[in-house]
């Protein structure tokens, strides 16, 4: 009875059903039937001309996107507690040949047009510092918070006025769409997204991810910074079925549905008093004693502890329902 990452969830049947039909010859890398279909089949789920690349890794796809946008003398300004600044072992960095991250506060692991504007005020314009290039944020964030599109509006034209690129770490971007109902559209381009790193493996894929470039011009030169990185895979049909098979019927929003689903059940029975924040995809976060810990794992629970007196539990795609009663039940007696 496993809460503790979603990606560690099994692979999606119709991800699976993919792989096996996309194994028999055809080009290598990306030269295939199935990666021809990628941009096509993600500008009509985005409504607009976009390019999209696959990668093998959320990794991959955050700092490729982020290279495409920030030079190595430029600055992203992203969460102090960001994906990208607290769990990619320093990888923007190394895609970027050298760019700085510089971290902003905000409650929820969110980013505010205020926190953008005052970290680009607080620079001088000057050889002696390093100017920012681009914004990053996370849907849903670190802390399980989702974006609603008014929100990203307004850092979007932070953004715009102040010359950044906008680029959207999408690890959890299904369970931002199921939870707010609003278009993928809505959530990025038409609130000024440049790049969207659009997540599967958490999703119930096996090892593809998206890199989405709503100006398509923009990627000109990341095919090459794919190869230069060791992400240019040579059977890349494997890693286009999978994504082709989540878009294909909206798989990627049910599986999204069912993991918040199971998220919500959990919040109830946590109730308003444990929880350090409001479940806004498929992420909890519970004010839980060592002791009460210790308790609910003697039960066959198994899940993070996240700060001192707070854990941290995550439902995936494929939850077992019953095992989710079976903690419900347990958080609720405590």
């Amino acid at each position: 009875m496993r809460f503790f990452s979603d990606n560690a969830a099994v692979v999606c049947p119709a991800v699976m059903a993919a792989l096996g039909d996309s194994n028999r010859l055809d080009s290598a890398y990306d030269g295939d039937l199935w990666s021809s279909r990628l941009d096509g089949a993600f500008s009509d789920l985005l409504g607009r001309d976009v390019r999209a690349l696959w990668v093998s890794s959320g990794t991959a796809a955050n700092c490729l996107g982020l290279a495409a946008l920030c030079p190595p003398t430029g600055a992203i300004l992203c969460h102090e507690q960001a994906h990208i600044e607290q769990d990619e072992a320093g990888a923007p960095g190394f895609f970027t040949h050298g760019a700085k991250l510089s971290l902003l506060p905000g409650a929820g692991a969110k980013v505010s047009p205020a926190a953008v504007e005052d970290a680009c005020a607080r620079v001088r314009y000057d050889v002696h510092q390093v100017p920012p290039a681009a914004l990053s944020i996370t849907n849903a964030t670190e802390y399980g918070l989702s974006y609603r599109p008014d929100e990203i509006a307004a850092l979007g034209d932070v953004a715009k006025r102040r010359g950044l690129g906008f680029h959207m770490d999408g690890a959890r971007f299904a369970n931002a769409v199921a939870f707010t109902g609003a278009s993928p559209a809505d959530l990025t381009w038409r609130a000024g997204v440049d790049i969207l790193s659009f997540g599967f493996v958490k999703n119930g894929g096996m090892n593809a991810e998206a890199l989405i470039f709503f100006d398509p011009a923009q990627a000109e030169a990341v095919p090459r910074a794919r190869k230069r990185s060791g992400h240019l895979l040579s059977k890349g049909r494997f890693l286009a079925a999978q994504l082709l098979a989540m878009l294909d019927g909206d798989v990627w929003l049910a599986n999204a549905r069912a993991a918040n689903a199971a998220a919500r059940t959990l919040a109830n029975a946590a109730g308003p008093e444990r929880l350090v924040f409001p479940v806004e995809a498929n992420e909890l976060f519970v004010r839980m004693t060592a002791e009460e810990a210790a308790a609910i794992r003697a039960q066959g629970f198994d899940f993070y502890d996240w700060a001192p007196g707070e854990v941290r539990l995550v439902t995936s795609w494929d939850q077992d329902m019953a095992a989710v009663a079976r903690l419900a039940a347990a958080i609720a007696a405590l």
